[in-house]
């Protein structure tokens, strides 16, 4: 039953829904409670770290189907840690002020970075402490795991900063109300269809081993859950150009926000042409009127 490929793949999207609504309900909740609930949930979320670390690490030498669905959540454990520290606002960058609207390529550039910068510098010292474990280990499920979230997460960051059509800030906590500053609404970018078909392509590789896996249940079972988790990533970035609404999978179990999040508004600068010159347009239209 747990080796079924539909079981597989279900198991991985139901895991990627609930975890991410619950990641995201908890700050909202610590969001509405202000910032000194942000670090208790980082403080209160430390077990979920320590179980995902001593999973990872008792799994290397399991070849069993059990030990490969249980390394795949242990990554998922410690990689939602980082996730809820990146956006409690507690491990996030040096640099936590709005893009200035009239900032040139190369400052953009630098001033974004700096806005993940301490949160890239964890998880590659993460990915790095867990590539060394894994070293000579057979079960390697839970580092390509992890894997695949670091390279879909720089590419869905990359994307946003060059520009998509559709951006939802409409889950970004208080704290990281000036990370929209840094995206740029636009129809599309050239490194989209790039990143796109590199995912899509590692989603056949996933399936390719999964059906080449020779009776290794073990082998099959991680080889489905990496495809799934792989080709949701690819969703989540075709999300940016196609107005799929994702946004209402996890909104109807949202809390209303309470308080006011500043900064939360995509500059002028960063709105398409069009847009821009609209606003401009009424901007005069009223200042004829006074």
């Amino acid at each position: 039953m747990l080796t079924s490929p539909w079981v597989v793949a279900l198991s991985a999207i139901f895991v990627w829904w609930f975890s991410t609504g619950i990641l995201l309900w908890r700050v909202r909740h610590a969001d509405n409670r202000g910032p000194e609930a942000h670090l208790t949930s980082v403080i209160l979320g430390l077990p979920m770290l320590f179980a995902g670390a001593w999973g990872y690490v008792h799994t290397l030498h399991d070849e069993t189907v059990g030990g490969v669905y249980v390394a795949f959540l242990s990554a998922l454990g410690v990689w939602g840690w980082i996730e809820l520290s990146f956006l409690s606002g507690v491990i996030t960058g040096p640099n936590t002020d709005p893009c200035p609207l009239h900032a040139r390529a190369p400052e953009r550039f630098l001033r974004a970075v700096g806005t993940v910068l301490w949160h890239e510098i964890v998880l590659l010292t993460v990915l790095m402490a867990m590539a060394v474990h894994a070293a000579d280990a057979p079960n390697r499920f839970g580092l390509w795991t992890f894997l695949v979230l670091f390279v879909a997460r720089v590419s869905a960051k990359l994307n946003l900063y060059l520009g998509v059509p559709y951006i939802n800030v409409e889950f970004l906590p208080s704290t990281l109300a000036h990370l929209s500053s840094y995206f740029r609404h636009t129809r599309m970018n050239r490194f989209f269809p790039l990143s796109v078909t590199l995912l899509t392509f590692a989603t056949g590789c996933w399936i390719e081993r999964a059906l080449s896996a020779g009776g290794a249940n073990h082998r099959e079972v991680g080889f489905w859950l990496l495809a799934a988790l792989t080709a949701l990533a690819v969703l989540e970035h075709w999300f940016m150009v196609v107005n799929l609404q994702d946004r209402k999978l996890w909104k109807w179990m949202m809390p209303e926000r309470r308080r006011p999040v500043r900064g939360g508004r995509v500059p002028p600068s960063h709105l398409p042409d069009p847009v821009r010159r609209g606003k401009a347009k009424l901007l005069k239209e009223k200042a004829g009127r006074l």
